[in-house]
């Protein structure tokens, strides 16, 4: 088996949340098997919103100089994306779709990867994770080159910030890390 280089992008705004809880355990699972991980969270980066400026249509990247642009990179060098965001009013983080907003530039070079989505939300049922699932999906199988979602993990009923810890999502996060 290939080692692979494995990217996650947590975008919970609160380090130790669960989606931030979960997406560590999905890195245990992942470094078992010695890929290689490196994990972003994203309240630690400032990344400016896409102006739609059309600046990147016609140069080699964005005009804003923030930390987009070397998030953008390691998503093209990965060969695994997991994204990890806790629901807000049944949607992703704004920092992470901020984040997506913001591959406008270089989205055409995010290709031939595979994704994982792991996703908290405070209340039950997978029929609230739908409108966030849709979002990702768009990006991901709709604008990238073969880019596929792989695994999505629908963690509900999980309010206060490490309840993730004593879930059920805590082994499933770890063994979808060691499945990859």
């Amino acid at each position: 088996m290939k080692n692979k280089k494995v990217l996650v992008i947590s975008s919970s705004p609160r380090t130790g949340g669960n989606s931030d809880v979960l997406s560590d355990n999905f890195i245990k699972g992942a470094k078992e098997l010695k890929h290689s991980v490196e994990k972003i969270q994203l309240s630690k980066y400032k990344i400016n919103y896409c102006k739609g400026c059309e600046y990147c249509q016609t140069h080699s990247g964005c005009c804003q100089k923030d930390d987009a642009d070397s998030i953008i990179k390691k998503m093209i060098s990965s060969d695994v994306i997991v994204i990890a965001s806790p629901l807000y009013f049944y949607t992703i983080t704004a920092q992470l779709k901020t984040l997506i907003d913001r591959c406008c530039a270089k989205y055409t070079k995010i290709k031939n990867k595979d994704f994982y989505l792991i996703l908290t939300a405070a209340d039950e049922g997978s029929s609230i994770f739908k409108r966030a699932i849709s979002c990702v999906e768009g990006f991901v199988t709709d604008c990238l080159d073969n880019c596929q979602i792989k695994k999505v993990i629908k963690a509900g009923g999980l309010w206060h910030k490490g309840e993730a810890k004593d879930s059920k999502y805590i082994n499933e996060a770890y063994r979808l890390g060691k499945n990859i």
